[in-house]
């Protein structure tokens, strides 16, 4: 088994490692980064990544989508860890700029003191006063 954390959580997936290669199945691939193999290409949402025949057949072989080197095409940083077991699938500069740049926080959920879970995204458009504390 092996874990993979995205930007969208932390999966835990069967997944063929061999040195700097992650290959997943299309569905395991889809479920921890959004991504989809198609025709066009590559497609998360509306978006689509076009890719050339050649480096389709690099990236897809018996079923499976090496996922880190589509990665690397996208300019995006991957990491992993000496056995191959942890890899880290990370945003590109260019996208976490652009959050900055949108001066909106990123949404998180989190339980009151009674333990009910509230989510940001509850509150968009209202004000909100986060208050935070740390015993450090």
């Amino acid at each position: 088994m092996t874990t993979l954390l995205t930007e969208t959580g932390v999966f835990t997936i069967d997944a063929n490692v061999s040195g700097e290669e992650l290959w997943l199945s299309p569905a395991a691939a889809e479920s921890a980064t959004g991504w989809v193999l198609k025709e066009e290409g590559f497609c998360r949402g509306p978006l689509c990544v076009p890719i050339s025949p050649t480096i389709k057949t690099e990236l897809v072989s018996n079923g499976n989508i090496n996922i880190s080197d589509f990665w690397r095409h996208m300019n995006r940083p991957i990491l992993h860890d000496e056995s191959g077991e942890v890899w880290v699938l990370g945003e590109s500069a260019a996208d976490r700029t652009a959050q900055l740049q949108s001066l909106e926080a990123p949404d998180f959920t989190l339980p009151d003191l009674q333990g009910k879970f509230h989510s940001l995204a509850e509150h968009r458009g209202k004000k909100v006063f986060l208050c935070s504390w740390a015993s450090w």
